[in-house]
């Protein structure tokens, strides 16, 4: 852990049923305080991004709603798709303290890109064609993005341009694609099985099995001067919880591999 802490901080969830929440969380005392709820969306939630005190939540309902964190207020909302919003995330640079763009993708394939200054919408690409991308990753330098739908395909988007560069048919659909901290390997989920690649070329540099299919995961750094972990939990119907742990350098990759309970 790092040795200094926030004091505080602030969680957004959404749900199957339309609502947001906005939650402070302290770490010390390891307690919940509601901050707001909306019922944002006409339908369910699918995707939820949050960059400084900007957040933005996707849904079945074909609408991005964009809110301020700070002020617990709505910010209004964005109509440019035509079907469910399935992935968002913001590009923030690091000397900046707003983000710089928002990216978003739905059910029909298309990459939707804005302005974060005014959320103006600036192009929406093509990339996976009449297929639900099922994940969208982010490159730390803003310039490149990773999908991954439900064609088997993981797509390379450059960014700067406005066009997609490839398109790399994979053996079974992946679900989730992330990037590491640093930008340099990016993991991928199919189900139980996690890859870890290199970014330069995709290349694979070790595969996971595990037990349960994989539903969520986020990279992080632990701290500028420590190592970093694969960190997986597994949720069983019994509620016990188990913990891998694999040293990777320079970042946290935290999969949370959920049994649903019927």
């Amino acid at each position: 852990m790092c040795p200094q802490q926030r004091k505080k901080m602030s969680l957004v969830a959404g749900s199957y049923e339309k609502f947001i929440w906005g939650l402070t969380l302290k770490p010390q005392s390891k307690s919940l305080t509601p901050l707001f709820s909306y019922p944002s969306h006409l339908s369910s939630i699918k995707a939820v991004a949050v960059s400084g005190s900007v957040v933005a939540s996707g849904g079945e309902d074909d609408t991005i709603h964009l809110y301020d964190l700070s002020a617990a207020s709505s910010l209004g909302s964005l109509h440019q798709h035509s079907a469910s919003v399935t992935a968002l995330s913001f590009y923030a640079p690091p000397h900046l303290p707003f983000p710089r763009n928002l990216i978003s993708a739905d059910a029909s394939g298309s990459l939707a890109i804005f302005d974060a200054d005014g959320f103006v919408h600036l192009t929406t690409l093509s990339v996976h064609r009449n297929a639900a991308i099922n994940d969208l990753a982010l490159h730390p330098s803003g310039e490149r993005a990773l999908t991954v739908a439900r064609d088997n395909c993981l797509a390379v988007v450059n960014l700067v341009r406005g066009r997609r560069n490839c398109c790399l048919r994979l053996d079974k659909e992946a679900t989730l694609v992330k990037f590491n901290a640093s930008g340099d390997h990016f993991f991928m989920a199919a189900k139980e099985k996690v890859s870890v690649h290199q970014t330069e070329d995709a290349r694979i540099l070790f595969e996971l099995e595990c037990s349960k299919p994989v539903l969520c995961a986020a990279p992080a750094r632990v701290c500028a001067s420590s190592n970093s972990f694969f960190v997986f939990s597994n949720y069983h119907r019994t509620s016990s919880l188990l913990h891998w742990l694999f040293l990777f350098p320079l970042f946290l990759l935290w999969v949370l591999l959920n049994c649903l309970i019927c």
